[in-house]
């Protein structure tokens, strides 16, 4: 008996699966546990493996096509089995939820975009993927291979750009390598044409023009496309609605620095101008102080004017491109900041033992062990002890994390990445100093993968190495908190009623009102207080 094999959701923020290959094809027989196909998701490519046996009777989509998750992947049943009144009652369901568009709409997208044949077009378009959860647009980072050249299946045909690092694309397909999407540096949106491959003489303005009337619901004539990116130029100069002088002698001043000299009495030619050229501006006169003026003889004779150089200068500026990183680090820490109150937490902790205890640990140590592992050790054995504060904010609901997945902010070039501890509460201090040390190494040579990347439940960052005594941080969604770390500094503490020196570090504890109150990150705090102040806590 035929049975329908619908897309399956592959990762927690996938909608829609493209066939990156198909193993099997219609009429081929296929085993419980065989690969059928390759299904490229938004985070990576992965193997599906069939659970049913039988003959393959039906294929939703052509590789390279995009499947929704839960849409007809494929039919599988007996030979020569009629699967047609089966596959009508999946697409009626899909109609009913929603899901495809209905054929009065597929009408009119006809009738708004006339049809164009690409049956002998032997040629197929490459979209831009998606990379990772977030990404939105990819910039090309470099390409492998330029217009004309041979690409094989698997080969390596460009770089991308992400928001979090830079991948490697493999081509899908084989062929020669027909036209571009964008040069290198420059972005494309997911989904959007990145190249096209196919055989040598191919039709491909057919097919990219096919693709593009697909995309707006009609076609744009080039021309109309060619005139919207030409830019009118500018006149070179523009005529000065200031009033200053020109360069043929006469006093270079504004209209109101004249009229202000004027009503003030001042001789407008004794007051240095630092405006363009030496121009005299309104702020010139404000600040002109008449006693500075030279003073006259009695004799009438003006005493010669103290002339100063003439320091002539450049204004420049250099504009650089906002890398992928930089966007997806704008507009989520803004989101966070504007949609999330925040309220902030700081305490001072004595770190004599800690000090002392991680010279005694570093004795014997494998690695060498920072504070700042230390700090994580603590950190996830106080949310142990305070599991409301590692939470996350959904919405409609708050998610009480029972695992615990630290988040250490690591600064890079291009802006910062949060790399995850994962169960940091189940790890020993030496596990977590080598762990640290190999993301924060990937995160700097841009291979740290989504994964690596994705499910923090609580977040540290921590700029005591650069000196920073205290700072607040913006919480990393959907995380409720973030604890920023400032350095350890010998100041003057009163002990048992005598001045003595202490080593103090001060934290402070950002959280997300709507998920965390301030008696239950105060009670968080106070517990971390204690494990660090007394280090041997941390390890029972």
């Amino acid at each position: 008996m035929a049975e329908i094999v619908r897309m399956p959701k592959m990762s927690d923020t996938m909608t829609e699966g493209v066939i990156a290959k198909w193993h099997k094809k219609v009429g081929d027989t296929v085993k419980s546990n065989e690969l059928m196909a390759e299904i490229e998701t938004d985070k990576a490519t992965m193997d599906y493996e069939s659970f049913n046996t039988g003959t393959v009777l039906y294929l939703g989509a052509k590789e390279g096509e995009a499947i929704q998750i839960n849409a007809v992947l494929a039919i599988i049943g007996n030979k020569g089995e009629d699967f047609s009144a089966l596959l009508a009652g999946a697409q009626t369901t899909a109609v009913a939820g929603g899901k495809v568009e209905t054929k009065q709409e597929a009408a009119v997208a006809v009738a708004e975009a006339p049809a164009i044949d690409m049956s002998g077009i032997k040629a197929e378009i490459a979209l831009m993927p998606k990379m990772s959860d977030t990404m939105s647009e990819g910039v090309i980072a470099k390409w492998h291979k330029k217009v004309g050249d041979a690409v094989k299946s698997g080969e390596l045909l460009a770089e991308i750009e992400t928001d979090k690092a830079t991948m490697d694309y493999e081509s899908y397909n084989t062929g020669t390598l027909l036209y571009i999407g964008a040069q290198e540096k420059e972005a494309v949106q997911i989904n959007d044409v990145l190249a096209i491959i196919g055989e040598k003489n191919a039709d491909w303005q057919t097919l990219l023009k096919a693709h593009q009337a697909k995309s707006s619901g009609g076609v744009k004539p080039a021309v109309a496309q060619a005139a919207a990116s030409t830019a009118v130029a500018a006149p070179s100069s523009i005529s000065s609605s200031n009033g200053s002088a020109s360069t043929n002698g006469r006093l270079k001043a504004s209209p109101l620095a004249k009229k202000m000299a004027k009503d003030l009495g001042y001789d407008i030619g004794n007051i240095q101008g630092t405006g363009d050229h030496g121009r005299i501006t309104k702020h010139d006169v404000e600040s002109y102080k008449p006693s500075a003026a030279p003073a006259k003889s009695s004799d009438a004779k003006a005493s010669a004017p103290i002339v100063l150089p003439q320091v002539v200068g450049q204004e420049s500026f250099e504009e650089m491109p906002v890398s992928q990183m930089r966007k997806t680090i704008a507009k989520r820490l803004a989101e966070s900041k504007f949609s999330a109150p925040h309220f902030y937490l700081t305490m001072e902790i004595n770190m004599d033992k800690a000090v002392e205890a991680r010279k005694s640990m570093n004795e014997i140590a494998p690695v060498k062990i920072s504070f700042n592992d230390m700090v994580i050790k603590a950190v996830a054995s106080a949310l142990r002890q305070h599991p409301d504060v590692n939470v996350s904010w959904l919405g409609d609901k708050i998610r009480r994390n029972n695992h615990i997945h630290i988040g250490v902010a690591v600064a890079v070039k291009d802006g910062l990445l949060v790399p995850v501890v994962r169960f940091a509460e189940n790890k020993s201090l030496s596990h977590i100093s080598v762990e640290v040390k190999e993301l924060a190494q990937k995160a700097h040579d841009k291979k740290l993968q989504p994964a690596e990347m994705e499910g923090g439940t609580f977040a540290i960052s921590n700029l005591g190495m650069f000196g920073i005594e205290e700072f607040t941080a913006i919480i990393n969604p959907p995380n409720a908190c973030i604890l920023a770390i400032g350095g350890i500094k010998e100041t003057a503490i009163v002990k048992n009623g005598q001045l003595v020196v202490g080593n103090i570090m001060k934290v402070t504890m950002s959280c997300d009102h709507r998920a965390v109150d301030g008696a239950v990150g105060s009670a968080f705090l106070k517990t971390l207080k204690g494990l660090l102040e007394d280090p041997v806590r941390i390890l029972i």
